[in-house]
C-alpha cells in the first residue's frame, strides 16, 4: 500500500522555501581572464574613475564651448588650427580663445577645451582655419572624468553573476584577480534496470540513459560542474552506497527515476536509510514533475538531493522551474530568481490547465508581422521530441483553470543562466 506521503504535494513556492537551508558552496581566487559566468564573493568597489580624463566621444575638433556660439551653416564661426591631439598620449599644448585641436573619438582634451565639435559640422580652409557650422554646449560629445565609473563607487555586490559587460568594466579597471564562488558541483545519478549505457542497443522494456546527459547539459549551461556517476540498478545496498559516496563528490545530487510509487523504487528508502538525512518534499504540485523528491543529506551544512521524475520532459521542466534556482543558490547569486529570461508572446490556443497543479506547457515561438506567437507543443511527458522542437514554457497558475487563445502569456524561455 503506498505511503500518503507522496500524496501531499507541495506547491513550487514551498519548495523553494526549503532552499534557504542551503547556502554557497566554497570561494576562490580567479584570474579576470577565467570569471565569466562566476558569482562574486565579495563586494567590488571601482578603484579609480572611468575615464581618468576629460575624453572626447567623436572625431572632430576640441573647442572652448563659447567659441561656437551663434555658429549656423549660414553665420559660421571661425577657428584657428593649432595642430591634433595624438592618441594614448596628453596633448602637448592647450587650447586659447579662438583655437582649436584636432581630436579622434577617444583622445584626451587638451586644456582650456570643454566641447568636442563632430567634423562633419566643420570644413577645414587652406589658410589653417576651421569654418564650425554648428554651436556646442559645453560637455557635449566629452565624457568627463569619472562619468562612467567614479573611484570609489560600488560596481558590484557580492553574488552579482558577471556577465561579458562586467567583465569588460573590470578589466577597463584593471582588476586582475577576484573571490568567486566556486561552481557547484553536481553529481548526476540514474536508476532502473531499465536505463542502459549510451552505447548499448536496447532490448525490449529497455531506454538509453537520456535523462542523464540532459540535465548534465542544464548544469553546465547554469553554471554548474556536472559529474556523471553513472547507473544505478534497482538494488537497495547498491544505491545506498552510491548515494553516500556522492555525498564526498558533490555539492547537489541529482538523480533520475525510481522517485514515483512503485514496489520496484528505492531511492525514498535509500534516502532516508542515511544519516542525518530529511526528507523535505515528496510530490510537488506540478504537471509535469508530479513525483519529485527533495532531500537534506548530512550535516553542518547539509547537502541537497533533488530527484527527478523518470520521464524526460517531467525531468527537464522540473529542472527548469526547481533545479535552476537551486543551482543558482549554491553558486552564490543573491535572491536567485525562480525563472531564466522570460518573453511575452500571445497564445495561438486555448489551454487547460491541471487540477490541483501548477500547469507548464511547452511552446514553440513565432513571429508573424509585429505579433510574436506562441503555440503549444502537445505530448506525452515521456516523449522528447516536443521538447526539442519548444523554445519555452507557459505556466498556468496553480487554481487557474487555463489560458486563454489570443490571451498575452510570459514564455519562460528554455537555456542561459
Amino acid at each position: 500500500m503506498p505511503s500518503l506521503e507522496f500524496f501531499r504535494l507541495q506547491t513550487r513556492e514551498e519548495v523553494l522555501a526549503h532552499y534557504d537551508r542551503f547556502g554557497p558552496v566554497g570561494v576562490e581566487e580567479m584570474d579576470l581572464a577565467d570569471a565569466g559566468g562566476r558569482v562574486l564573493a565579495a563586494p567590488i568597489m571601482a578603484p579609480e574613475d572611468v575615464p581618468g580624463f576629460l575624453r572626447a566621444t567623436m572625431d572632430g575638433y576640441a573647442v572652448r564651448a563659447q567659441d561656437t556660439f551663434g555658429a549656423g551653416v549660414g553665420t559660421p564661426q571661425y577657428l584657428e588650427i593649432k595642430g591634433e591631439v595624438p592618441m594614448g598620449a596628453a596633448p602637448a599644448r592647450g587650447v586659447g580663445p579662438g583655437e582649436t585641436l584636432r581630436v579622434a573619438t577617444g583622445a584626451m582634451l587638451p586644456p582650456g577645451a570643454d566641447a568636442v565639435v563632430m567634423v562633419e559640422y566643420t570644413a577645414e580652409h587652406p589658410d589653417g582655419t576651421l569654418e564650425v557650422r554648428r554651436a556646442v554646449a559645453p560637455g557635449e560629445n566629452v565624457l568627463k572624468p569619472g562619468e562612467d565609473v567614479a573611484r570609489g563607487e560600488l560596481l558590484f555586490p557580492a553574488g552579482r553573476r558577471l556577465r561579458p559587460q562586467e567583465i569588460g568594466l573590470l578589466a577597463a579597471l584593471g582588476i586582475r584577480r577576484l573571490a568567486a564562488y566556486k561552481k557547484p558541483r553536481v553529481v548526476i545519478l540514474s536508476t532502473g534496470d531499465e536505463i542502459i549505457p549510451l552505447d548499448g542497443t536496447p532490448a525490449p522494456g529497455q531506454v538509453r540513459d537520456a535523462n542523464a546527459y540532459l540535465a548534465a547539459a542544464q548544469v553546465a549551461e547554469w553554471g554548474g560542474l556536472p559529474l556523471m556517476h553513472g547507473i544505478i540498478p534497482d538494488d537497495f545496498d547498491a544505491l545506498r552506497k552510491t548515494l553516500a559516496a556522492a555525498l564526498d563528490a558533490a555539492d547537489l545530487i541529482l538523480i533520475s527515476g525510481g522517485s514515483s510509487v512503485g514496489v520496484r523504487d528505492l531511492t525514498l528508502t535509500a534516502i532516508k536509510d542515511l544519516p542525518d538525512s530529511e526528507v523535505l518534499v515528496h510530490g510537488v504540485a506540478l504537471r509535469p514533475g508530479k513525483p519529485t523528491i527533495l532531500a537534506a543529506l548530512g550535516h553542518t551544512p547539509p547537502k541537497p538531493l533533488l530527484g527527478l521524475p523518470g520521464h524526460p520532459a517531467s525531468a527537464a521542466v522540473v529542472m527548469e522551474v526547481l533545479g535552476r534556482p537551486l543551482l543558482s543558490r549554491l553558486a552564490g547569486v543573491n535572491d536567485p530568481s525562480p525563472w531564466g529570461r522570460t518573453v511575452t508572446a500571445v497564445l495561438s490556443r486555448n489551454l487547460a490547465g491541471a487540477t490541483g497543479r501548477e500547469d507548464y506547457v511547452r511552446v514553440r515561438l513565432r513571429r508573424e508581422g509585429a505579433t510574436l506567437w506562441a503555440d503549444p507543443i502537445l505530448g506525452s511527458s515521456g516523449l522528447l521530441s516536443p521538447l526539442v522542437k519548444s523554445d519555452g514554457l507557459v505556466m498556468i497558475p496553480l487554481g487557474v483553470e487555463g489560458r486563454f487563445k489570443e490571451e498575452v502569456v510570459g514564455v519562460q524561455l528554455f537555456g542561459g543562466s
